[in-house]
This record gives structure tokens, sequence and C-alpha cells, in this order.
């Protein structure tokens, strides 16, 4: 028998399903609990300037911003990242996207949570038990020590779509676009509003012709 399409609820993570930024967020926490950690941030200052100023791809300033992670072991990354959402990431969620998750969960949707941000803390998003997936910039693990160098390319833009794509291929999932959801705050994830027939913005400041506009609270 031919399998079911299933129909998909997307959402970006930075500022659609959390008001703040989650890097920022995660090394605010760390900084609190190892205060050497402070030493990075001129090294942080000067990739978010280069980026700003274009000098620095989104990538490449990624990879600078986070080198507050290299040789920091992968069991020691576990409790890290267990905390930092007890106690920082779970209480910056957009009450509207719970919602709006829990709605669409019930009518049927798969939920996936796509993001530019770093999937080894994003995963701690599946404790949202609607979540079925989540896909974000995976960065390198070698012999059980984080570093900075990110496996593969920054997920963004385009490449959410590609890495949406692997997974469906890899778990053998058909999907009925048409009647799926996808909501971000920004135009960046234009590849992925393209995809689907059900597009949202949130709390975008400007008008836009095509993509329905929300405010999340």
């Amino acid at each position: 028998m031919e399998n079911e399409k299933v129909k998909l609820a997307i959402f970006d993570v930075d500022f659609t399903l959390t008001k703040r930024e989650t890097l920022i967020e995660f090394y605010m926490f760390l900084l609190r609990k190892r205060p050497y950690l402070i030493k990075h941030i001129p090294r942080s200052l000067k990739a978010a300037f280069f980026y700003a100023f274009k000098i620095y791809d989104s990538g490449k300033a990624k990879e600078n911003f986070i080198s507050f992670i290299d040789g920091v072991k992968e069991d020691d990354m576990k409790e890290l990242v267990k905390e930092f959402y007890e106690k920082r990431l779970s209480k910056i969620l957009y009450k509207d996207a719970i919602d709006t998750m829990e709605k669409l969960k019930k009518q049927g949707c798969q939920i996936y949570l796509i993001s530019a941000s770093a999937e080894f803390y994003l995963n701690e998003l599946y404790n949202i038990n609607i979540v079925d997936k989540v896909i974000g910039t995976k960065f390198t693990l070698n012999d059980g020590i984080f570093s900075r160098k990110i496996e593969g390319k920054n997920c963004k833009g385009e490449e959410k779509v590609n890495r949406l794509m692997q997974v469906l291929k890899k778990e053998n999932i058909e999907v009925d676009f048409k009647n799926s959801y996808m909501f971000s705050d920004s135009l960046a994830d234009l590849p992925l509003f393209n995809l689907v027939g059900n597009p949202y913005l949130i709390n975008y400041r400007k008008k836009h012709d095509k993509i329905k506009i929300l405010r999340w609270k």
C-alpha cells in the first residue's frame, strides 16, 4: 500500500518559537556557570561586527561566535544543555507558538523545528512532547569533544530545505506540502515558505503582499 502523505507544521526557532536568540541565551547561561568564558567576548563581538558588515558569512560568524564550546566534553555538554533548557530555554517560549503547535498536532500535522541555531542544544526542545523532529546546525564532535567547526553547512535559507529533504528521504516520508504550514519571523526562510501552502510571518514589522503576519506573545 502506498504511503499516505503527511502534513507538516514547520517552525523556525529564534524569534519564532522563542522570544530571544537562543545562541546568545546559551552563552549567557554558560557565562554564569563558567565566568572564565568571558575571554571569548571580544571574539564574539568581532564575529557579530564582521557579519553585520558582510566580511564574514553567517557560517564563519557563527563558528567564531561559538568558540566557547571548544573542548567541551560530550557528557558535560549533555548536562549543560539539560540545565539550559530547564532554567532558560523553556522560559522564553512564545505561548502562542506552543498553542499553535498543539492545535496543528491535533489536526494531524507533524511538528518540525528547523533552525540555524545549534542542534546540540535545540535537541532539548524534544522536551515539548508534541515535537516530532528537530533540525539545526551541527557542530563537529571528535572523540567525544566538541569544537566550533560546523559539520556540513550552516542550516540557513536554502540549506534548511536541503536538510528537511534529507530527513524525509531517510525516513521515507511523503509530504503534502500544499496543506503544510511554515512559521518564521524572517524572510531568510523564503525557501521554506515557498515550499508550503500555508506560510506565516511571526511578529514581522513590515507588510507583506503574500504572507500573512501573526502577532505572537
